[in-house]
């Protein structure tokens, strides 16, 4: 590979482009997983939910409403307390 390419993949710029889409895929995954959560346990979510739940960008957040999927019977709850 020659050198100019093997800089620019390396280079601080490409990691941090790397590693900003590994987050957004992390993100994007696990709002989908608690989606899934919710469809497996039977609890309909509207569409203003599901765009909600898509639309969060905070990991932590996002992990705070997939293990509220779990037991929630409505997917309102998945927002409240």
């Amino acid at each position: 590979m020659p050198r100019e390419i093997r800089y620019f993949f390396d280079s601080p710029v490409a990691l941090q482009v790397r590693e900003e889409g590994r987050v957004e895929g992390r993100i994007e995954e696990r709002a989908r997983m608690t989606l899934r959560i919710l469809e497996w346990h039977g609890v309909p979510v509207c569409f203003a939910l599901r765009e909600r739940l898509l639309d969060c960008w905070d990991l932590d957040q996002l992990e705070v409403w997939a293990r509220r999927a779990l037991t929630v019977e409505r997917a309102e709850d998945l927002f409240s307390g």
